[in-house]
């Protein structure tokens, strides 16, 4: 852990304490989380929190912000888990808030869109990861991903900017109700020339 030095120091933290740097998330990957962690016994419970470290900002008045891993999060929060361990990557803590939110959008540290894609105000960004919206598109981005349609990028919210690009051609209604369907329709779509410019788009298929 010496590697990461000074400048990185390493919190335990209390899910319940952690911020988010997003509106929404994907509650049924959430769920998912959680079904996976109750396939675990203690031991391996224990090694899978020492393994995802949250990267994470001071925020004003030393608020503990997470840029990553909002799913797994609030999955541990409501799975009753103490303390999860965060990397600080910045201390922003001096800063006004106002200065603090338009620092880490610069950073693609936030995201401050809502459950129909739309811009809001950084005032939006919930407190609390208990807070956070289910995105259904969130969730079927996903599932695309998961399935082969889109490789993993590591562009900061890759999988918001998927989310989008299905929001505009895909009802509500349909991907509220999922399905093998839906991912057959999502997947054509990923593998469109109009898909193209997204991050990990895997070509056409012909």
């Amino acid at each position: 852990m010496s590697q990461h030095g000074p400048r990185h120091p390493i919190l335990s933290v209390a899910p319940e304490r952690l911020h988010p740097t997003q509106l929404t998330v994907g509650r049924a990957e959430v769920a998912a989380k959680r079904a996976q962690w109750h396939a675990l016994g203690a031991k391996k419970r224990k090694a899978l929190i020492a393994s995802h470290w949250f990267p994470g900002v001071l925020g004003p008045q030393g608020a503990v912000y997470i840029v990553d891993h909002h799913h797994f999060g609030l999955a541990m929060l409501l799975e009753g888990v103490e303390r999860v361990p965060v990397i600080v990557q910045r201390d922003f803590s001096w800063l006004a808030p106002d200065t603090f939110w338009r620092t880490m959008e610069f950073n693609r540290w936030a995201h401050p869109y809502d459950d129909r894609g739309q811009r809001t105000d950084y005032a939006a960004i919930p407190s609390r990861l208990s807070e956070l919206r289910d995105d259904p598109y969130r969730t079927l981005a996903a599932r695309v991903r998961e399935a082969g349609g889109c490789a993993k990028d590591a562009t900061p919210y890759a999988e918001f900017l998927w989310a989008d690009f299905f929001r505009a051609r895909l009802k509500p209604a349909a991907v509220a109700k999922g399905g093998d369907k839906l991912l057959q329709r999502a997947l054509l779509l990923a593998h469109g020339h109009d898909a193209g410019y997204l991050p990990g788009w895997s070509g056409l298929i012909e």
